[in-house]
Order: structure tokens, then C-alpha cells, then sequence
């Protein structure tokens, strides 16, 4: 295997444990997870409990006025939960090492349902949602949210098979920013400068992660900063989040806020929720005062519900979720390994923490979804499959005999 600059993560070289088939007759080998990867299962859980509760409380009185049970949506996340039991099961299941043949074809499946969302002709399949077109199949798939896993595991498969090589800014880094710059404007045609900007910092996080010069960073930066503010001036939506977002922060005048109504109001429900909420169902928020309050802004249904220790619970949840990852990938395998953990754990974690930001007015409004807890089924399935990923990473493989073979919690000298 080539080797890489990367040198701060876990073990360089891969597992030396043999294949299933080498097994003597009546021995199974099987993962054992780390005391990490357990507590990780266990954090992944409370937050998706935590999710369905908030989540049916969200929905309940939207789903109503658009003439559906008041079940509905908790009905589709419940689907999506069980999809996603699935991915996470075969991802614990499955050596992570595999992912890195898996790569490349990932990689361009994801190009090729992002461009599908853009193209003239493909309205059929991809039409415009909510001013965007980021869906396939009336809303069923969100292609972008697959691609960040394509991001997250080609990038460290190409920095591990350059090496050395990643230091120069051309051979080293040129690809890196013509695949995921493609990608990145493909999202910013749908549009969606949000996901754009995501794909670019899970790129640049795993490349810093694995011994890219800070200096080639610095001038990319200097480089992708102008082409950003342009951007945000040609995209209306993004121009007028941004704008409110810092006129507000000027005026210091709370009798004329000019944020957005959803800020506005999310703050109201975060505000009126206190030290401990107003209590699971009794919001008043979610009552068509916030739009997509089960969502973009479902925070600050946890915030008007369950007040400031609910709020305290997702951000230590989360903290823990983060600590956990980065325990995982500095034990890692393979360098491979260790570089993906550190992409799965960043992707979902910054996602949350910007929620959360967004929620008290912190960030701008970026429309991203709070993992775990906001509906969605693609992020939903993704985030669990990444997680899944995650567990196989910090687990080993061992083998065993009688009937601790089929308990994956089993301790080793069973």
C-alpha cells in the first residue's frame, strides 16, 4: 500500500487478521466493537429517539392543515429510521478498508445524480422544489447528501495513494479541486451554496487532517474568497440571509429587527422556552409560526419544548458524538481509516453545531438540518450509514467460539 504525508492517526498499516475463510472449522470471526464504537451506538440512539418525539410534536399541526394524518411525517421518518437500522448494520458489518475501492465509483454515481438535477431536460425526474432543484424522484432523493459520503471517502483515498506527492500544489493538489470544484458548482447551480461550501471544507478538513502545506491552503483561500462573495451577490436568496443577518447585528435596535421571519421567530421559541421548556406537544411555535419548524429550524421546537437543558442535552450530545469520532479515528487501522473518521465525524457534527447556530442567531440562515433529529430520510439514512462506518472502524476482528460468535457486544476472552 503507498503510503502518505499522513502520519498523526492510528496504525500504518492495515489489519493483519485473516480472511473469514482461513477460519478453522467450528471458529467464527466476527467485529467486536471498541468502547468508543459502543457509546457511539449509544449517543446515535437517544438522538434518533430524541428526533421522532420532537419531530411528531413538529409536524403534527402541518401535517393536519395539509389535509394528512397528524402521524404523517413521524410515519416517513419511521421508515427512514428502519432504512437507515439497515445501512448502519451492514456498514458496522462491512471492513471499512472496502470503501476505499468503492471510492472512485461512488465518487462519479454522485456526479452523475448531481448533474441530473441541473440539466434542462430532466425536470421530469428532478423537478424544482421550494425554488431549487435538489431532489430525484419527486422529492425522494436528495443526491447531494450521498455525495458528501463520496467526498468524505474519495478524498482520503487519493491523498493515501499520492503520498508524499500531496505537498505540491499541482500534481498534489490539482485534482483534488477539479473533482470536488465540479461537484461544488453542479450544487451551486441547483441552487445550493450551502452544500457547495460543505464539500469544499470536508476536502480541505481531510486534506489538513493528512498533511496538506497550510501554505497551499492560505492561497487557495485568498483565491476562493472573491469567487464566494460573487456568489452570494448572484444568488438572491443567500444575498438577502446574509444581508439581514448583519443588518440586524448593526442596528442594535430590538424594536426593528431585520432578520428573517424564521430567525425571528425561532428565536421567540427559543426565548419563551426558559430553563426547562414549556413541556413535550404544548409549543406554540410550530403552530404555523415558524415555517418548516420540523426542519431548517427544528432546534427551536427542542428550545420552546424542552428549554435550556433540552438545548444543553443536543449540544453535549453531539460534543460526545464529536469526541467519540476523533477517539475512533486516531485508533484506526490504516491511515485510510483514520482520515475517514475524521471526515464522517466532521461532516456530522458541523452540521449540527450550525444548526444550533442558526437556531439563536449565531450564523446566517444555511438551511441545513440538524442530524439525527430534523426530517429528512436521505440525511437521516446517510448520517446512520456514515455512522454505521464509523463503528467499523473502531472496532477489531476476532475470532470466537459457541455462542459469543453472534453477540457483537461480547467481551474477547469469551
Amino acid at each position: 500500500m503507498t503510503t502518505s504525508a499522513f502520519d498523526g492517526f492510528g496504525p500504518a498499516t492495515a489489519s493483519a487478521t485473516p480472511p473469514k475463510s482461513t477460519a478453522p472449522a467450528g471458529v467464527r470471526e466476527r467485529w467486536r466493537m471498541s468502547i468508543e464504537g459502543r457509546a457511539l451506538v449509544l449517543v446515535t440512539a437517544c438522538l434518533i429517539a430524541l428526533g421522532l418525539v420532537v419531530l411528531y410534536s413538529a409536524s403534527a399541526l402541518t401535517a393536519l392543515d395539509a389535509g394528512r394524518e397528524p402521524h404523517a411525517y413521524l410515519v416517513r421518518q419511521a421508515q427512514g429510521v428502519l432504512v437507515g437500522l439497515v445501512a448502519f448494520a451492514i456498514a458496522a458489518k462491512v471492513d471499512a478498508e472496502r470503501w476505499r475501492a468503492w471510492a472512485w465509483p461512488l465518487m462519479g454515481l454522485s456526479l452523475l445524480a448531481m448533474l441530473v438535477t441541473v440539466l434542462p431536460f430532466t425536470h421530469s425526474i428532478a423537478p424544482k422544489i421550494g425554488g431549487s432543484r435538489r431532489f430525484l424522484l419527486g422529492g425522494s432523493i436528495q443526491p447531494s447528501e450521498f455525495a458528501k459520503l463520496a467526498v468524505i471517502l474519495w478524498t482520503p483515498m487519493l491523498l493515501v495513494k499520492k503520498g508524499p506527492a500531496l505537498r505540491r500544489l499541482g500534481k498534489g493538489l490539482g485534482p483534488f479541486l477539479v473533482v470536488i470544484g465540479l461537484l461544488s458548482l453542479i450544487a451551486m447551480a441547483q441552487p445550493d451554496l450551502s452544500m457547495a461550501m460543505t464539500f469544499c471544507l470536508l476536502m480541505a478538513v481531510i486534506l489538513f487532517a493528512g498533511g496538506a502545506r497550510t501554505a497551499h491552503f492560505v492561497f487557495l483561500g485568498l483565491l476562493a474568497v472573491p469567487l464566494l462573495i460573487q456568489q452570494v451577490g448572484k444568488i438572491d436568496y443567500v444575498r438577502t440571509r446574509v444581508e439581514s443577518f448583519f443588518a440586524d447585528e448593526a442596528s442594535g435596535d430590538s424594536t426593528t429587527v431585520r432578520v428573517e421571519y424564521q430567525q425571528r421567530q425561532s428565536l421567540i421559541a427559543v426565548g419563551s422556552g426558559g430553563l426547562l421548556g414549556v413541556g413535550f406537544g404544548e409549543g406554540n411555535q410550530q403552530r404555523g409560526w415558524t415555517p418548516l419548524a420540523y426542519n431548517d429550524f427544528i432546534a427551536s421546537v427542542v428550545g420552546e419544548e424542552f428549554g435550556f437543558v433540552g438545548m444543553s442535552v443536543l449540544v453535549l450530545a453531539f460534543a460526545a458524538y464529536a469526541w467519540l469520532g476523533f477517539r475512533i479515528a486516531r485508533s484506526a487501522r490504516t491511515p485510510f481509516q483514520s482520515l475517514v473518521a475524521i471526515g464522517l465525524t466532521y461532516a456530522t457534527v458541523i452540521t449540527a453545531f450550525v444548526h444550533l447556530g442558526v437556531t439563536i442567531n449565531l450564523l446566517p440562515n444555511t438551511g441545513l438540518t440538524l442530524p439525527f433529529v430534523s426530517f429528512g430520510r436521505s440525511n437521516l439514512v446517510l448520517t446512520m450509514l456514515m455512522t454505521g462506518i464509523l463503528v467499523n472502524i473502531g472496532s477489531v476482528r476476532e475470532r470466537t467460539y459457541g455462542t459469543g460468535a453472534t453477540d457483537p457486544f461480547a467481551s474477547a476472552d469469551r
